[in-house]
């Protein structure tokens, strides 16, 4: 069967531009104007966006609520619609490196990306989205790829240090899996051996005590029940964890619906993003924004840990360091594969899986 590629430019209902690259097989749809963020991304043949959409939905663009407090975290929040975004040069809390204010989650999240369509046939869809940030001196470069029988698409991306001294920074994935992707029998793939818990309760429903650790994906839980992660908690329970998966044996990971009869795998290059953020907001987090109304839950490549900001990345020892003039590259794929293919093995940055029976 022959996939065939195409591009669509259009605007959404709430005003934003978005760029559509789809084959038969996947659909993805980028917001350039608000951080070349992936909004959607949908398995074609049975109709379902795997990345989660937020309850406060989709605001237009040049809105939202005026703030009587200088926290950057709400202002990304409120704005926050679920989907993909790319986290940079921080990640979490906002803090201040070499005397810039770095926003909650980073500048290149909420920046407007300009884009290029490379090539545009029925082989593949080629769109090119770039970005120069304004409070660090760092331009990104996103290629994303559809071709036809992938079915997914890739990205290759750069990060260039443009400045005329050494820099430090975080950079992440933020894909959100939600909706009728965590329905039924719903289990993760990770090669990962470790797993730690973020060191403060983020809710009263997390099942994890603070910085416990343990071989992933068993862990004692708080009430003393061996937990395994690997399996997502069933929509009647609540849950709400926040944590890091690290000494992975290779980058990918797979997030298998077996109700649906799918799954959604993503591949990295491991020395590039050797933590994976693990949080799960599902139905337990309650208060601003989550209001027990939500069922998301994410598995984040990343450079570093802990989540709390280029700051303490750095007093970790975790956060890279880019010479001026330097660049850094890193190949991901976002894959669907079919549960009758078998368990999910291996996936590679080429979007070509492996699965075992």
């Amino acid at each position: 069967m022959t996939a065939s590629c195409k591009l669509s430019e259009l605007v959404l209902p709430s005003g934003h531009r978005a760029v559509t690259l789809e084959n038969e097989s996947a659909s993805v749809t980028v917001l350039p104007e608000k951080g070349a963020e992936i909004h959607s991304f949908v398995n074609r043949a049975r109709g379902i966006d795997v990345l989660w959409k937020s309850p406060w939905k989709l605001s237009a663009p040049g809105t939202g609520l005026p703030l009587a407090i200088g926290n950057t975290e709400p202002q990304w929040m409120d704005r926050y619609a679920g989907g993909w975004q790319e986290i940079f040069p921080n990640g979490g809390d906002e803090c201040v490196y070499k005397g810039a204010a770095l926003s909650f989650h980073g500048e290149a999240s909420i920046s407007e990306w300009d884009y290029s369509v490379l090539r545009n046939d029925l082989s593949c869809v080629k769109v090119e989205f770039t970005v120069a940030l304004r409070r660090s001196p760092f331009r990104l470069t996103r290629t994303m790829i559809v071709e036809a029988n992938l079915p997914g698409f890739l990205m290759e991306e750069s990060i260039v240090n443009q400045g005329e001294e050494d820099l430090h920074y975080m950079w992440g994935h933020h894909p959100a899996v939600g909706g009728t992707s965590l329905d039924g029998d719903c289990v993760l793939q990770v090669p990962a051996r470790a797993f730690q818990n973020h060191g403060v309760q983020i809710s009263a429903n997390a099942r994890i005590p603070p910085g416990a650790s343990a071989a992933w994906p068993w862990i004692t839980g708080k009430d003393g029940r061996l937990l395994d992660l690997s399996k997502v908690p069933p929509a009647a329970e609540r849950a709400a964890e926040f944590g890091y998966l690290s000494d992975l044996e290779s980058g990918w990971y797979g997030i298998t619906s077996r109700a649906n009869g799918f799954g959604f795998g993503l591949a990295w290059p491991r020395d590039i993003f050797p933590h994976l953020w693990f949080w799960q907001e599902l139905r337990g987090s309650f208060a601003y924004p989550w209001y027990g109304r939500c069922r998301v839950m994410a598995l984040e490549p990343f450079t570093s840990i802990p989540g709390t900001g280029l700051v303490n990345a750095i007093a970790a020892g975790t956060a890279p360091l880019l010479r001026a003039g330097a660049k850094v590259e890193a190949n991901l794929a976002a894959i669907f594969y079919q549960e009758t293919e078998g368990v999910l093995s291996a996936l590679g940055t080429d979007g070509k899986a492996k699965f075992r029976r």
